[in-house]
């Protein structure tokens, strides 16, 4: 049985996104290990908030509606930080920049769609954020 040409692009598509997973991880850790956010007290940032970012990454095929979310959340509190020093802005950067620019590399040399190759980046990286965020929290005990 034979792989079509859609599933061998399909396969270099993931392979691709695999080698730059260890990017992916270091942007996020990087961002919430030096960013602004709410760390402790009531203005503490609680990884069930992060994983609800997770969901809506998750359940849309939008950048612009994570976006969107990231900047409802800091309209609501100072948990995820305020101003050009706060991790939602430093997430969007990311978005906007690192990810944006690896998907572009990404889907050019694979010609192929751009777009799902930047949702896919985008929900992976803040999957590894939750559970990086979970350790800050629970596991530096």
């Amino acid at each position: 049985m034979s792989i079509s040409t859609e599933q061998k692009v399909q396969l270099e598509v993931q392979r691709s996104i695999r080698q730059v997973e260890d990017d992916l991880v270091i942007w996020i850790q990087d961002a919430l290990n030096t960013c602004e956010y709410g760390q402790s007290g009531k203005e503490k940032l609680e990884e069930s908030q992060f994983r609800n970012l997770v969901r809506v990454a998750d359940t849309t095929d939008s950048a612009e509606v994570i976006k969107n979310f990231i900047r409802y959340q800091v309209g609501r509190d100072t948990k995820w930080g305020r101003g050009e020093q706060s991790l939602a802005e430093r997430i969007i950067q990311d978005i906007e920049g690192n990810i944006k620019n690896s998907a572009g590399i990404i889907a050019e040399c694979s010609q192929t769609d751009f777009k799902p190759i930047w949702l896919e980046m985008i929900r992976r990286y803040l999957g590894y954020g939750s559970r990086y965020l979970k350790y800050l929290r629970d596991g530096q005990n």
